[in-house]
């Protein structure tokens, strides 16, 4: 029994900090969420309002979300809005999409977005390749971010490709 409670003593720190690392972060909502151009070492990516690196998840793919369970969203916070609010920024393809719980993501390409909870400042990559439920990658910027492409495509409420929104 000893040995067993040595074990559990750290494995249950190790769930309170992750718990409070996504608790003290999980307030990315606002009522206009902002989607920009950054720099990083991989180049250029798209980043949220704080210049936080945005990720999508290989697997969620056709209207399927996989980062649902509090311990995912703990590590990945979506980028969300507050509902009936649209996001914004300069690049083009974003939109929206409610979540299993209710709220509203932002989406580029129809690709729900999310910030890493290890990225503690602008322009840092530490999620990039992660392997748990899928792969995250880095949202790369578009090649170029004319007037053009910025309004190619803003949607809210619904599915901009991807199957989200059904």
């Amino acid at each position: 029994m000893p040995g067993t409670l040595r074990l559990a003593i750290p494995a249950l720190a190790a769930s309170l900090l992750i718990a409070a690392c996504g608790s003290s972060s999980s307030g990315s909502a606002s009522s206009s969420a902002v989607v920009k151009t950054g720099s990083s070492s991989l180049g250029k990516v798209l980043v949220d309002s704080r210049g936080m690196t945005l990720y999508h998840l290989s697997s969620e793919k056709d209207g399927r979300f996989i980062c649902t369970n509090s311990a995912c969203v703990g590590v990945w916070h979506p980028l969300t809005v507050a509902a009936g609010s649209t996001p914004s920024g300069e690049v083009g393809s974003l939109g929206t999409v409610k979540r299993p719980d209710g709220t509203t993501q932002v989406t580029y390409a129809g690709t729900p977005l999310y910030t890493f909870v290890q990225d503690q400042h602008a322009g840092e990559t530490k999620g990039q390749g992660v392997r748990d439920v899928g792969t995250w990658t880095v949202v790369a910027a578009p090649a170029r971010s004319s007037s053009a492409s910025r309004s190619s495509g803003t949607s809210s409420g619904g599915a901009t490709g991807g199957g989200y929104g059904r």
